[in-house]
């Protein structure tokens, strides 16, 4: 495969979701090796791509709202993949050689092209596979997997369990995540004032930093129990939940959530929930922490825990696949996801300046070790083999 390809690449928002970050990042790591490649998402904003990019970004128009897609997310699934569908049944947006999904909305897109015999097949990157309570949407799930001709995954966790629970041969094709070490290093520079100015963080906060909003599946409730306790000893920390443009329902745990911070007797200006922040503040915003808090319940790999390493900061994660992948005893503070007092003692043991100076020693050399390079390599032998049917 010498020629460049003309790659698309499709994903579920432009949102920064770690999915999307993904998409983009490999896009420009495909970019770099000489390939054409242009990202797509629906774009509900208007606004684009949270950041920009070397490689080509497509905003697909998305078609007006009623309220009952609003509230219910089966609807606005099928509403977005109505909206990919609308716009590559045009000839003239279908001028690639590999479509490769990085959702189940793209995936399901795809699928129904291929079916309509107006694309000959197509990759799909698996990060996580979710739960829901609506059997229509889990169909849409499956079907996103099992119709896409290869399957990537970021993990050997979700490779294996693709392979089981689909039976899937050849197995998927691990292709891994990576990390920016130039955009995300310890280094300061004038966003760190801006983004503790916008913060109204004071010199001395202990600042544990949970990225990815509230959600069940990120633990943000167990973070704040956790981190009540810590506080009770340490009236210095601060709690900042960042992010949180996810397209799924989050609710009832948010109310769950809203309810525990109301009873949990801490002062108001302990947490603070910033929402998506802009990209250029996203590295100091790591800068300002004084732990990464990531103890998940289910990750597809967990990117932010790169992100975090490469900048300097001790990474406290849960003691389960895939944190346990690519990261050693060592290289982070770990901890059990469902034990509150597991999780604020991972906090207290990541305050200690011995126990700091070696995590960040350690956590380099894994960041260092996560090239978006290599990323973008890793997809090569994938997009040749989704190529072979059409040689053949």
């Amino acid at each position: 495969m010498t020629s460049a390809l003309r790659v698309a690449i499709l994903a579920h928002s432009t949102n920064p979701r770690g999915g999307v970050v993904h998409a983009l990042e490999v896009g420009d790591a495909l970019t770099r090796l000489g390939h054409e490649v242009a990202v797509h998402a629906p774009d509900a904003s208007g606004a684009g791509f949270f950041r920009k990019t070397l490689c080509r970004t497509i905003s697909v128009p998305v078609a007006p709202s009623n309220k009952a897609e609003k509230r219910n997310i089966t609807a606005m699934v099928e509403a977005r993949i109505g909206d990919y569908l609308r716009h590559f049944e045009r000839a003239n947006d279908r001028h690639f050689d590999i479509w490769h999904a990085q959702d189940g909305i793209s995936a399901n897109a795809l699928a129904t092209l291929k079916h309509r015999g107006l694309i000959e097949g197509f990759a799909r990157t698996v990060h996580h596979v979710e739960s829901f309570a609506d059997p229509r949407l889990m169909a849409l799930q499956a079907r996103g997997i099992t119709a896409a001709d290869t399957l990537l995954t970021v993990s050997r966790l979700w490779r294996d369990w693709l392979a089981g629970k689909f039976n899937r041969h050849p197995i998927p094709a691990l292709i891994g995540n990576g990390v920016d070490i130039d955009r995300f290093s310890p280094a300061a520079d004038a966003t760190d004032d801006t983004l503790r100015a916008k913060l109204r963080l004071q010199h001395g906060d202990l600042v544990f930093l949970s990225v990815g909003g509230v959600e069940a599946r990120k633990n943000t409730v167990r973070i704040l129990e956790a981190f009540a306790r810590l506080h009770a000893h340490e009236p210095r920390a601060r709690l900042v939940i960042a992010g949180g443009a996810s397209i799924l329902d989050h609710d009832a745990y948010r109310a769950q959530f809203t309810r525990t911070l109301a009873h949990s007797g801490l002062p108001v200006h302990a947490v603070t929930e910033t929402g998506p922040l802009p990209q250029k503040l996203m590295p100091a915003l790591y800068r300002a922490a004084h732990a990464l808090i990531f103890p998940s319940v289910s990750e597809g790999f967990g990117l932010v825990v790169l992100e975090a390493m490469a900048s300097g900061v001790p990474v406290i994660v849960s003691r389960i696949a895939p944190f346990t992948e690519y990261l050693g005893d060592d290289d982070a503070v770990w901890c059990d996801p469902l034990d509150a007092a597991s999780i604020s003692a991972a906090m207290s043991a990541s305050i200690h300046p011995a126990q700091r100076t070696m995590l960040a020693a350690r956590g380099f050399a894994v960041a260092a070790r996560h090239s978006w390079q290599t990323v973008g390599h890793a997809h090569l032998a994938p997009y040749h083999a989704l190529q072979q049917p059409a040689h053949a």
